[in-house]
């Protein structure tokens, strides 16, 4: 690395790149790696079946870092042990924090982490996704890759989640498969590990399946994804294979040719949860298809999904959903040995244009070219959770106006903090949830990061101030 690109890193970037560093040193998990259509354990060999929950205590209303905060982690890393989970998926991250000591927790109790790479205020937007396809958007993504990238128990990132969530915003697709693409491509050119890059789909009966093969099809591998989520609410209650529909989509997806699994499931049509689908998903009527999946969620937020109540930030109350699914864990096992997985399925045939319906182009936006720096450099000072990008048309790279030279800098910076916009999973035919990550939103919020922004020389700071009362107006 350059040494004046050292110099403008900032002090949160290097702490960042240290933990990171030493949490490769001290993981106790092996990666877990990609075969066809199945997970498997790198050091093993063993299948591996993704058995989680989706984590991301506070939801959009409290929205906070849960591998961020130690006493949080202590809080719940038992708790996960106690499920009998292997694996939780956090929706939103601040990447301006160190992640080391909860992260090395996870590893010590055998937990991978699925991380969506966006955040509220960075992320593409449904209502303009050119737009918010944009060299700033991409350096949050980055910065987020950097400072998770060298944890061994990172099994992979979303690069979105639920942008396509009815039959008007298909279009969407064209750029978040870009940054499927873009994170591969700068992963390798960091020389970092190949994390599976993924995307969690909204249960839209119009367009789900076709999002799945777009998300899967072309020659372009780096523009395919790794890995496909589904997020699921169509079991509810003591439903069966048949009557749920899941019989169905085992069916559909029978030549999906990379890892599918349930990035959220959990019906609330009938409460307390009886989570019997347990059964299903772990045997070998699902296991030729599906690698498991994520019950949403494990706090209850106001949508009243949670396993546990929250009473404060060392403490926790288990609801009878916990004790339901704990259940239902410790009576399932796993399908012995490799489940039928399929090895050599085809890449999927690419959907065709049709207006209306799906109107996701095959031809995918060029990366903007102020991106291709990052490549070489590294992703730079990271911006946190607040820090607005939706709405930055064009080439410029913006957050240039953000980076400032250590050696000449002492003017600290404080603009607006955000807040998360709730996404919702739909379903003709389950309940909805309110999903804690907003990593698509039909408007973007005006405001822009305050602590990250920990040095800027004043006149670049007027710049950037500009810059956001432009978007503001």
């Amino acid at each position: 690395m350059e040494k004046m690109w050292i110099g403008a890193l900032g002090l949160s970037s290097l702490l960042g790149i240290f933990g990171s560093l030493v949490a490769a040193e001290n993981a106790t998990l092996a990666h877990v790696e990609i075969d066809g259509n199945a997970f498997f354990d790198s050091k093993t060999g063993e299948r591996f079946y993704i058995r989680g929950v989706d984590y991301q205590p506070g939801g959009s209303s409290n929205l906070t870092d849960p591998l961020a905060d130690i006493e949080i982690c202590k809080r719940d890393v038992p708790k996960f042990q106690d499920l009998g989970l292997n694996a939780v998926r956090v929706y939103t991250v601040d990447n301006t924090q160190d992640h080391t000591e909860c992260m090395q927790m996870l590893a010590e109790a055998g937990v991978y982490v699925i991380l969506d790479v966006n955040t509220p205020d960075s992320s593409i937007s449904r209502s303009n996704p050119g737009c918010s396809y944009n060299a700033d958007y991409l350096q949050t993504v980055f910065a987020t890759i950097d400072v998770f990238a060298n944890y061994s128990n990172v099994l992979g990132f979303f690069a979105g989640n639920e942008v396509i969530n009815d039959e008007t915003n298909t279009n969407t697709a064209t750029y978040v498969k870009a940054v499927v693409r873009d994170m591969k491509k700068y992963m390798r050119a960091r020389n970092y590990r190949q994390i599976p890059v993924g995307y969690s789909a909204a249960d839209v009966t119009e367009n789900v399946q076709l999002a799945a093969h777009y998300f899967n099809c072309g020659d372009d591998a780096d523009a395919r994804v790794d890995m496909f989520g589904v997020n699921d609410y169509s079991w509810c209650g003591k439903s069966s294979f048949q009557v749920s529909g899941y019989s169905t989509k085992v069916k559909a997806y029978s030549n999906y040719s990379v890892p599918l699994f349930l990035s959220e499931f959990g019906c609330t049509k009938v409460t307390p949860r009886p989570f019997t689908e347990i059964g299903s998903i772990y045997s070998t009527q699902m296991s030729s298809v599906f690698s498991g999946g994520l019950v949403y969620e494990y706090s209850n937020e106001a949508n009243n999904y949670g396993l546990v109540q929250i009473d404060s930030d060392t403490s926790v109350t288990t609801l009878q959903d916990y004790q339901n699914l704990k259940s239902e864990f410790e009576s399932t096992q796993n399908p012995t040995g490799d489940g039928n997985y399929a090895k050599n399925n085809n890449v999927s045939t690419c959907p065709t244009y049709e207006a209306g319906k799906w109107e996701a182009n095959n031809t995918l936006p060029a990366m903007p070219s102020a991106a291709s720096a990052f490549f070489s450099k590294g992703a730079g000072e990271p911006m946190g959770t607040g820090y607005p990008t939706q709405f930055r048309c064009g080439d410029t790279n913006l957050s240039d106006y953000f980076t400032a030279d250590a050696a000449s800098t002492t003017q600290s910076a404080s603009l607006s903090s955000s807040s998360a916009s709730e996404g919702s999973s739909s379903s003709s035919a389950s309940s909805s949830s309110s999903a804690t990550s907003a990593t698509s939103s039909t408007q973007s919020s005006s405001k822009s990061k305050g602590n990250a922004v920990a040095a800027a020389e004043v006149p670049t700071l007027f710049r950037a101030m500009a810059h956001v009362w432009n978007y503001v107006l």
